[in-house]
């Protein structure tokens, strides 16, 4: 049982490595029908890259239950930890805005002449991830049950929900993410959270009362009353209101400080 952690981290490497693969496999290729050549987009593949960054979101879940079950840390534990989340939710959601960059650029008229680094600034995501996840190593954990800064997963969960947005299309949302521009803004905003001295809050409350755990209560009902409506797109309506809250909640503690100040 002691390996039980590790195990659960090497499952979320594995399949942010999985995903990778589909992700890379979803350029449109040509194929041969009838003496005549049509383009297919391998939509199907981001499809699928998207659902294992989901899955290895639940086995980074997993670890993390599994280690504070079995009380079982340790620094080998955390670096690999960290390595695997900055495969399944920093490279492989780069790799899906890299693909959404190129499949946008790729409607121009001059698409042959557009440049390789125009689609680059995806890979900025990865980077950030990467030293979100280093900062996190090296700083003494909270005591107050919040990160500083967007928690990488997040991130990756969010971005992961963009293929499948383009694939359903709910409410048209889709087609505000074919354009370029949009993908940059979104990139800069999503690098700029993962680095910000915002304090966002944990999903697993440090105290079970309920002054701790309200912002955690609205976001799972708001969540799962609006899914079967929104589907797909409550994904990114989740990540806005995890924001919202995180920037409203203040600790107990915080509030009668400040009361005492007054």
């Amino acid at each position: 049982m002691k390996h039980l952690p590790n195990l659960l981290t090497l499952c979320n490497l594995f399949a942010g490595c999985t995903a990778i693969a589909f992700i890379l496999d979803s350029q449109p290729f040509q194929v041969l029908i009838n003496s005549e050549y049509y383009y297919v987009t391998g939509t199907e593949q981001a499809y699928l890259g998207a659902l294992f960054i989901g899955l290895a979101a639940v086995c980074d879940l997993l670890d993390g239950l599994a280690a504070r079950t079995l009380r079982l840390h340790s620094p080998i534990g955390k670096d690999l930890d960290s390595l695997a989340d900055v495969v399944s939710f920093g490279v492989a959601p780069a790799m899906i805005l890299f693909k959404m960059l190129w499949a946008s650029w790729m409607l121009e008229e001059n698409a042959l002449d557009i440049p390789m680094l125009l689609m680059s600034p995806a890979f900025l995501v990865a980077c950030f991830a990467a030293l979100r996840l280093a900062r996190f190593n090296v700083r003494s954990p909270r005591q107050d049950g919040s990160f500083s800064g967007m928690p990488v997963p997040a991130v990756g969960l969010l971005v992961a929900s963009f293929p499948l947005i383009n694939f359903y299309n709910p409410y048209g949302l889709g087609s505000y993410l074919q354009g370029r521009w949009t993908l940059y803004i979104v990139i800069a905003v999503l690098c700029w959270l993962m680095v910000s001295g915002i304090r966002f809050f944990k999903l697993i409350p440090a105290r079970w009362q309920p002054a701790y755990v309200w912002p955690q209560l609205v976001l799972a009902v708001v969540t799962l009353a609006l899914a079967p409506f929104l589907r797909i797109a409550v994904v990114p309506l989740a990540f806005c209101l995890y924001i919202v809250l995180s920037l409203v909640y203040r600790r107990p503690e915080e509030a009668a400080g400040q009361n005492g100040a007054a």
